[in-house]
């Protein structure tokens, strides 16, 4: 099957920004690309533990960052772009707390807008001009299969993580006729600071590293969407095309919720 992204197989030299790269997935990303030979560069609010990365990690480099300072973006986009081009960023940006109708929280549900959407808003503004430019190039974004359908406690994580979905499919109608790839992430649950909040059992639960390696296989292969593990992402997508009566009646009867 052709490829729906130019592969990216050979990392040595390439320029890669990885934007929430300070734990989790986004770390071990980082990790991943540095050891493949890319060029990384990671930003996230943690200065000291993007410091800490740019220790261990010769020739990588870091900027703070915070997502939700469209200023502050572009100024580091600004930044990357000089030190050494662009040629991948990653939106690995992620906020997440349990949310319930029953327990409404208008300031929750405006953070996770904030961090998870239009953080990624603010980098696509910051980095499309010039990936436009230069006519190749590759974006990729972090979602998550809670934004497939939705699901209990995630009132304010689910919709963004769906929106994040549907931009990058918007996205990649109108840039792969410009050379510019697009890829989206959709990652089951991962063992990250973020799912350590969970007090349910996680089924198929993998390690960040992992995640890393799916990823990496994805844009190998030229995939548009990632999605891991699959023994727990494929049954989830089996329930995408289920009526909602019997979407709703399988997730109740899973979590009891």
């Amino acid at each position: 099957m052709r490829p729906m992204n130019p592969p990216i197989t050979q990392w040595a030299g390439r320029s890669v920004w990885l934007i929430g790269a300070s734990s989790g997935i986004g770390l071990a990303t980082a990790h991943a690309l540095h050891a493949a030979g890319a060029r990384v560069v990671v930003s996230a609010r943690q200065g000291e533990l993007l410091a800490a990365f740019v220790q261990a990690h010769a020739g990588a480099h870091a900027f703070a960052l915070d997502v939700t300072d469209a200023h502050a973006m572009r100024h580091v986009a600004e930044q990357v772009q000089a030190l050494q081009g662009l040629d991948v960023v990653v939106y690995c940006a992620g906020y997440y707390k349990s949310v319930r109708a029953t327990a409404y929280s208008l300031p929750e549900m405006l953070q996770h807008q904030a961090v998870n959407y239009t953080g990624a808003l603010h980098m696509l503004d910051a980095v499309l001009p010039s990936l436009l430019q230069q006519g190749q190039g590759h974006l990729s974004l972090i979602s998550s299969v809670a934004g497939y359908r939705g699901l209990p406690q995630s009132l304010a994580y689910g919709p963004t993580k769906a929106a994040l979905i549907h931009l990058a499919e918007a996205l990649y109608m109108d840039l792969a006729s410009q050379g510019i790839g697009v890829s989206v992430v959709n990652p089951g649950f991962v063992a990250t600071p973020l799912t350590a909040q969970n007090s349910f059992e996680m089924p198929a639960l993998i390690s960040p590293a992992q995640a890393a390696d799916a990823m990496l296989q994805g844009w190998a292969r030229g995939l548009f969407e990632i999605h891991f593990p699959k023994r727990f992402t494929r049954w989830l997508k089996l329930l995408r095309v289920l009526p909602y009566r019997w979407y709703f009646a399988i997730v109740h009867r899973a979590t009891g919720l």
